[in-house]
């Protein structure tokens, strides 16, 4: 059973594959003409040997003219063999690079389309396993395929012709003995398939380990997990060796198992031919022939060996990253959906259900109502949903029960860009992109002028740091922002927010990093940002929601108490705990 999905998944690959192969059929069929200038130019090279071993055969009989014009046309010959194979080199090269090129684009394009819940559930390493070393793999044995497989099958085909033509009973017994190689080929096949697909799920891991442990280096040293890392990485290290030892050893059977059997023709050329040769049935010129031609039928057994155990691996790679282009993308907008203008920021949510795993519920019956221009704290222990309540605000999840509708419209009903773009948000984790400060602010409105950055990195309180960076707001940050600390981070991620002027705001924790002294400062930015805006906070210092409007107290996926903050302490329910948890000490 398990056997005949291999098989299935096999064949339905090598079909895509073939159909990504479509857009380039013309330089494919270019390829295969001059594949097959190549093998007749090369298999012309031993009946031009035969000629001259004839016209050299005794004593005195030595034909230097006809020897002068063969030794011409073996001239002429190599050269076309040379020039149509540098330019079947360059058409299958191109052929190969450009479908590359095509199926990692599709793979990128399909990871702006995957729910944010693929993104969460899968280990990250191994996605960029699939889209860079996959593929890479993949581009090998497209090459050897399109290099090796189109000009070895026509050089066993063509040489066959040649042979009949010399002497069909010695070509028969060639024939006789090809069988075994193939079935050789065919038994290693079946064998390295599974062992190389192995081989890239564990190299996936592997480069999950890699990726995790660069991201939390600093973790990693601070809390003396080295030892723990190494221990997982070996681990993983061992069975990834394990899976290609296996793998190359199949494969690298396959060479010199064919390698015999092609022995065995070329053996049986020899003795027949003698034989013949013997009994007037053939010169020796012939028989000189032959014997090139025997070398040149067998050689590519060997190399067709060697691409198939290669192929074995293209296709496991490329199984692999068709199985991420075949994930579920995300719900597309309904229908006629409306676009957001004008949003006056009416938020309301009724009888919410969701969780990200069926069986584990986590927000049950929620419902709230914001009014434009109403500040809204969230709070609540670690856990409680709150980072979860803003993922459905913004439609990262849809619910699973009850709605969230903005303006009286459900966003189920509305384009996710324009929802998106009517909330501003400053998240705990921040996300920087390679490139200069400049762009990375100019992110929440492009096209803004420098003056409206610069004021709207003033209003963050980030122009001051900025200013002192080596060239200023053009400093180059490296990939998200590794030579800034975390607090200069969570500034420029403040003032995108500051250049986009949403009508809706979403903070969550969004000081986190930052020192008290600034906290402070940018406090009334936001108070200022917020006026006459629907904002929802989420905070972890309940002094810094004191004047929210309303604030909402979340545990366990339900709000328990709701009212102003006075409200909430003289009511001494968990918020007043939790209020005064944080000046027990004072």
């Amino acid at each position: 059973m398990k056997n005949n999905k291999i098989k299935q998944a096999k064949r339905t690959t090598l079909v895509r594959v073939f159909g990504l192969m479509r857009p380039y059929a013309g330089f494919l069929a270019l390829s295969l003409l001059l594949a097959a200038a190549v093998v007749i130019s090369t298999l012309y090279i031993p009946v031009l040997t035969g000629d001259a071993v004839d016209d050299i055969i005794g004593k005195g009989r030595v034909d230097f003219a006809a020897l002068g014009k063969i030794l011409m046309r073996m001239c002429t010959v190599i050269g076309i063999t040379v020039v149509s194979q540098w330019c079947m080199t360059v058409l299958t090269n191109h052929a190969a690079y450009k479908i590359v090129k095509d199926m990692r684009t599709a793979a990128f394009d399909k990871l702006q389309k995957l729910p944010l819940g693929y993104i969460d559930s899968h280990s990250h390493g191994d996605i960029v396993s699939r889209i860079i070393t996959d593929v890479d793999q993949f581009s090998e044995g497209l090459l050897m395929g399109f290099a090796q497989l189109f000009t070895g099958v026509l050089t066993i085909l063509i040489t066959l012709v040649f042979m009949f033509r010399l002497n069909p009973l010695i070509t028969l017994i060639v024939i006789g003995v090809t069988p075994l190689s193939m079935f050789v080929s065919a038994f290693i096949a079946k064998k390295t398939y599974a062992h190389f697909r192995d081989q890239s799920e564990k190299r996936g891991a592997m480069t999950s380990i890699v990726q995790e442990m660069i991201e939390g280096a600093s973790c990693v040293r601070t809390f003396g997990m080295q030892e723990n890392v190494c221990s997982r990485f070996n681990r993983a290290d061992g069975e990834l060796q394990t899976a290609s030892f296996k793998a190359v050893f199949y494969s690298s059977v396959a060479n010199p198992a064919t390698r015999f059997c092609n022995a065995l023709v070329y053996a049986g050329v020899g003795i027949f031919g003698a034989l013949s040769v013997l009994g007037g049935g053939i010169s020796v010129g012939q028989l000189a022939a032959f014997l090139g031609y025997a070398s040149q039928y067998t050689k590519p057994f060997n190399d067709i060996s060697g691409v198939v155990t290669e192929l074995q691996n293209s296709i496991a790679c490329a199984q692999r990253l068709f199985e991420l282009l075949d994930e579920e993308e995300i719900s597309p907008d309904a229908s006629g959906a409306a676009v957001l203008s004008s949003v006056r920021g009416e938020v309301s949510l009724t009888d919410v259900a969701f969780s990200y795993v069926p069986d584990r519920p986590l927000i049950e019956g929620l419902s709230l109502y914001a009014a434009p221009g109403q500040r809204i704290a969230i709070v609540g222990p670690t856990g409680c949903g709150k980072t979860t309540l803003i993922n459905l605000l913004m439609r990262f999840y849809d619910v699973n029960a009850g709605s969230v509708s903005v303006d009286g419209l459900d966003i189920r009903s509305v384009t996710r860009d324009s929802l998106r773009a009517s909330y501003g948000m400053v998240l705990q984790d921040t996300w920087l992109k390679y490139g200069t400060v400049k762009e990375n602010i100019a992110m929440g409105r492009p096209g803004a002028s420098d003056e409206e950055i610069v004021y709207a990195a003033k209003e963050s309180y980030a122009d001051g740091f900025i200013r002192r960076l080596p060239r200023g707001y053009d400093t180059v940050v490296g990939e998200d922002g590794d030579t800034l600390s975390a607090g200069q981070k969570q500034l420029l991620c403040i003032a995108r927010v500051m250049l986009a002027v949403p009508p809706m705001l979403i903070l969550d924790e969004a000081t986190s990093s930052i020192d008290t002294r600034t906290e402070i400062s940018i406090q009334r930015a936001f108070d200022k940002l917020m006026e006459g805006r629907t904002s929802f906070v989420v905070a972890h210092r309940l002094s810094t929601i004191k004047n929210a409007d309303k604030i909402l107290v979340m545990k366990d996926g339900r709000i328990i108490e709701s009212g102003k903050h006075d409200e909430l302490l003289a009511a001494g329910g968990f918020y007043a705990k939790l209020y005064n948890s944080q000046f027990e000490t004072a």
